[in-house]
């Protein structure tokens, strides 16, 4: 062994120790920019703290760049981000919390395949603000909705190979005791909206019910191909189509006592 060895050995072995601490410690605020990055600046992670694989910080919703309209989540989100072995299968698992929506943790898992990816979502019953929509924009800052949205799934699947989505699952989300700036009614309504991933995985379906309320709404449509194509409508309960004509003159296209909204 040359006398130089000793010492390429000794810069080989800080210069590891380097990475290992730069991965280990990684700042919260990487985290956050990713995730900027990668929604188009729609969901925000600021006054972020820790690190990316333990941290926290406030969630801000926008309109995207150059938009105005913001909403925070309140008290903010909590995550653990780290490996798992699922079917004997590497995988990186998240844990996300929100002390205001979750009473226990929304659990994802991210597992590598070849030519693509699977990401797992485990059962979860969790509530969150309507309120929150408002901050993405167009048309949610015109609608204004305030109320509940109650998500809940026993178990969801999102399969990624070749460019190409398979869905496995049904996932609820239950719009509850609704309103609306454009209406003094209040509440609108409750309502249940189920994604159900067809047998093939290739398509699901999407329904859209009234489970109680004055504005009564229906629809129906499909995910095909990464596209979703969906008709709904909706009228006033007797009595209230005054209080409503407004709202559903913005909601769609008017066809007598009812107002045609179109998806896809």
């Amino acid at each position: 062994m040359t006398p130089l060895a000793p010492r390429r050995a000794a810069w080989a072995g800080a210069l590891l120790g380097l990475l290992v601490a730069l991965l280990v410690f990684a700042p919260a605020r990487w985290l956050a920019h990713g995730v900027d990055r990668a929604t188009g600046g729609q969901l925000q992670l600021v006054n972020s703290t820790g690190t990316v694989w333990r941290g926290q910080a406030d969630l801000l919703l926008t309109g995207g760049a150059g938009s105005r309209t913001q909403t925070a989540l309140p008290l903010g989100v909590r995550w653990r981000i780290g490996p798992q072995l699922l079917a004997a299968r590497p995988a990186l698992r998240v844990q996300l919390t929100a002390p205001c929506c979750t009473p226990r943790p929304l659990d994802l898992s991210l597992l590598p395949r070849w030519g693509g990816a699977e990401l797992r979502l485990a059962a979860l019953d969790s509530h969150w603000p309507a309120e929150l929509l408002t901050g993405l924009g167009t048309p949610w800052n015109t609608l204004r909705l305030e109320g509940q949205l109650a998500l809940q799934t026993t178990g969801f699947t999102l399969h990624m190979e070749q460019g190409r989505a398979r869905l496995e699952g049904a996932l609820v989300v239950e719009a509850l005791d609704m309103a609306s700036r454009l209406s003094t009614l209040r509440p609108l309504g409750s309502y249940r909206f189920e994604l159900q991933a067809g047998g093939d995985g290739q398509t699901a379906t999407l329904d859209l019910s009234t489970l109680r309320g004055d504005l009564l709404l229906q629809g129906n449509g499909q995910w095909v191909g990464g596209r979703l194509r969906f008709t709904g409508d909706g009228q006033a309960a007797p009595g209230r189509e005054a209080a409503l004509a407004n709202l559903l003159n913005i909601m769609g296209r008017r066809q007598g006592d009812r107002s045609v909204f179109n998806i896809g």
